[in-house]
């Protein structure tokens, strides 16, 4: 009997329905773009693969209209401290603190408008597959697999089954996104290879729930704990309520250990004999990996798919989804025909320097783990076990602060040498992986205010370009801009914000900034045709630019 066929059209077909998958498909949605996202497994489970929401994917859930939906959805409580601390075991002596972990105290920041979240992925994917289904152009379908695909000057045709039914479906998109995972079947297809260092460690993880840790718990909260001691230097982290992860690196050509064994080890770990359930067992490698490419014509990928780094610093998951928010409007400009090919090129030339250097912080960081910093005698009352604890601390804090304290990597890196960004001539600001010092040199992530009125000055920019008229000096040159953009039908929204202390962080008169909001020029005197070619991806040209005094 032959297997029901079932035939569909879209824009953009996005094979993987995790976080990545999800983020492109409500990027595309709420700009009212055909979306099909297919996912071969349920997505459930208690493994919470990453925890990290940092800052700027905050930022992304702010514009999705969900980020107070994911912080009620958090298991752990909205004034729970994002501290980091390093123990002999979990109930044992206390050896150092890192405060503040990814900037994820709930206040006020001029440099963000969003708090990081620490949550488990699963719940993210909750809330954003609720968003998804808000939006009536997008549509996702689990438990069907993508066999193949090909494609023609027009369209890519992808061929998949569901992997219960059998059924086979035919699905003819514009455009075909891997946000597959590591083992992506869209970059097979593709024949992209993954280049760089294969499994360097493997690593074991559990989930269990353990009842005692909610009455005799840790004398400090924290979202962490790495535990430094003999028998099981390892890092528990909180998930919800009686439930933890716990992690431990396994000796090379180690097998799996089995329950008595893992029992005692996290009997090590907390410090005590303490009742445990076990929920769910992984094992994992850590990779240094990079795809060849990240694009054949009308196939993408993003995400693990195209690169793959050690979860040292709480990248990864915000990494990919950063990898959707780029891609996401060049794909919108071409499908409404305002951008060009060129602006889909742009995608891969701007996000391998970011995966480059965001990978180098990860795999720095994991120079350093739990076993690594071993000392032994750390629980002993004497003076030598004390000056060796103080000993450690400044050891810790020098070697792991930077794992936490990320700012400068999130909200810091920059688009450099984009063919579609409009350089000024001016100095870029110093990289740096901790410091972040916003700047609005074109390429950078475009610095944030909080207005008067309480808002945030990114609550003001539209889902196109926004064009920031930050000095009355420019307005007729704005206007003559808008009246290009219109005639082109690219979607730009005029903000005018004639604030001294705006115009000084933006330092111009004139600010367009991208649908992913980062600077793509800034000045005046620019030529309007010019200057909105170049940033579309329609011409190689730019735009004399002048830089107005700040």
């Amino acid at each position: 009997m032959t297997a029901n066929l079932i035939r569909a059209e879209t824009d953009v077909l996005i094979v993987g329905a995790g976080p990545v998958g999800l983020a492109l498909a409500i990027e595309l949605g709420m700009r009212n773009i055909r979306v099909q996202l297919i996912e071969r497994r349920k997505r459930e489970g208690a493994q919470p693969r990453a925890k990290t929401t940092n800052v700027r994917t905050m930022q992304h859930l702010r514009r999705w209209g969900i980020a107070d939906a994911l912080r009620k959805a958090s298991p752990l409580p909205f004034d729970y401290p994002t501290d980091v601390v390093f123990a002999t075991t979990l109930l044992g002596r206390t050896l150092a603190v890192i405060e503040n972990a990814f900037e994820g105290a709930k206040r006020r920041d001029p440099r963000f408008p969003e708090a990081a979240q620490w949550v488990p992925q699963y719940t993210v994917e909750k809330v954003m597959r609720g968003r998804l289904a808000e939006l009536p152009s997008a549509s996702l379908s689990t438990g069907v697999l993508l066999d193949d695909a090909i494609q023609s000057e027009n369209d890519v045709t992808a061929f998949a089954s569901d992997v219960t039914t059998g059924t086979r479906y035919e699905i003819k998109a514009r455009y075909l996104v891997g946000a597959d995972g590591a083992r992506s079947r869209v970059r097979t297809v593709m024949g992209a290879r993954m280049q760089g260092d294969h499994a360097m460690t493997r690593h074991y993880n559990l989930i269990l729930r353990i009842p005692e840790l909610e009455t005799e718990g840790p004398e400090r909260r924290a979202i962490m704990y790495w535990l430094i001691n003999s028998i099981a230097p390892s890092v528990m982290s909180p998930l919800e309520d009686n439930v933890w992860a716990f992690g431990i690196s396994l000796p090379p050509g180690a097998e799996q250990p089995d329950d008595a064994e893992v029992t005692r080890l996290v009997h090590a770990a907390v410090g005590r004999l303490v009742r445990i359930e076990f929920l769910e067992r992984d094992i994992w490698a850590a990779h240094r990996l990079v795809a060849d490419r990240y694009r054949d014509r009308r196939l993408f990928l993003a995400g693990d798919a195209c690169h793959l780094h050690p979860p040292f610093g709480g990248y990864g998951m915000n990494l990919g989804i950063g990898d959707a928010v780029d891609l996401a409007w060049k794909l919108v400009a071409n499908i409404q025909g305002w951008g060009r090919d060129g602006l889909l090129d742009s995608y891969e030339l701007e996000r391998r320097p970011v995966h480059m250097r965001t990978i180098g912080e990860a795999v720095q960081n994991y120079r350093t783990l739990s076993s690594d910093l071993l000392v032994e005698g750390l629980e002993e009352d004497t003076p030598q076990a004390a000056s060796a604890r103080a000993e450690l601390e400044v050891k810790i804090l020098q070697t792991k602060t930077r794992e936490f304290s990320t700012l400068g990597v999130v909200l810091g890196s920059r688009y450099v040498q984009s063919p579609i960004v409009i350089d000024d001539g001016t100095e870029p600001p110093t990289e740096h992986h901790s410091n972040y010092r916003p700047s609005a040199h074109p390429g950078c992530l475009a610095p944030h205010a909080w207005l008067d009125d309480g808002s945030s000055l990114y609550d003001h920019f539209g889902s196109g370009f926004t064009l920031l008229v930050l000095n009355q000096s420019a307005v007729r040159e704005a206007s003559d801009i808008e009246q290009v953009a219109a005639a082109g039908l690219i979607p730009l929204q005029r903000v005018d914000m004639h604030e001294a202390s705006i115009e000084a962080l933006y330092e111009a008169p004139l600010a367009l900034i991208r649908p992913d909001q980062f600077v793509a020029w800034r000045g005046s005197g620019a030529d309007p045709h010019h200057l909105l070619q170049a940033v579309c991806g329609q011409s190689i040209e730019r735009p004399r630019l002048k830089m107005a005094a700040p």
